[in-house]
Formats: C-alpha cells, structure tokens, sequence
C-alpha cells in the first residue's frame, strides 16, 4: 500500500466551506476511485488555514495515473481547488510499519 500525503493551505478565513467542500469531495469523488482504500483530513492547529489530507493507495499507478489521469481528478479540483492559497504540496510513502 502507498500513503499519499497533500499538505493544503487554503485562503484565510475560508476554513468551514472547505471542510464542507472536502468532505463532499472525499465521500462523492475519492471515495469511489480505484484503488483509495481509505482517506482522512487534519487541521493545523498552530495554522488554522494548514490542512493534511492523507490517502491509502493499492498502489502508486493508481493515483499517479489512474486518478491523476482521469475525470475523476478534474472533478475533485473542481470542488477543492478554489480553496487553494497555493499548489498542494503532494508526497507519496511506503509502510515500513503500523500498530495494530
């Protein structure tokens, strides 16, 4: 599995029709891509405006290509993307280990 992580900041002020925006996204968009296996969001709490979204992956392919690639990508911009004060910051990784 691949763990991607999108480190977003979003204009100020903007913070709870973001999250009303992203959980749309997730549950609408994400949600039904191939191979998300699971998602979740956290808020900056020294940066009010600084979000973390975490994405499980089967595999890289499967979003570098098939969701990056697809319509899918288009339509989550389009519902997240306004909020952007700047490109997320995109980074992928691998499990090393978890707790159980």
């Amino acid at each position: 599995m691949i763990l991607e992580i999108a480190d977003i900041h979003i204009h100020p002020g903007q913070s709870a029709a973001f999250e009303e925006a992203i959980q749309r996204g997730l549950s609408t968009v994400i949600g039904k891509v191939k191979g998300v296996k699971s998602f979740c969001v956290n808020r900056g709490i020294e940066s009010a405006e600084r979000y973390v979204l975490q994405i499980t992956w089967d595999t890289l392919e499967d979003h570098t290509v098939g969701f990056r690639q697809s319509d899918a990508f288009n339509q989550w911009r389009a519902i997240v993307g306004p909020f952007f004060a700047g490109p997320p910051t995109v980074e992928h990784f691998e499990w090393v280990t978890q707790s159980a």
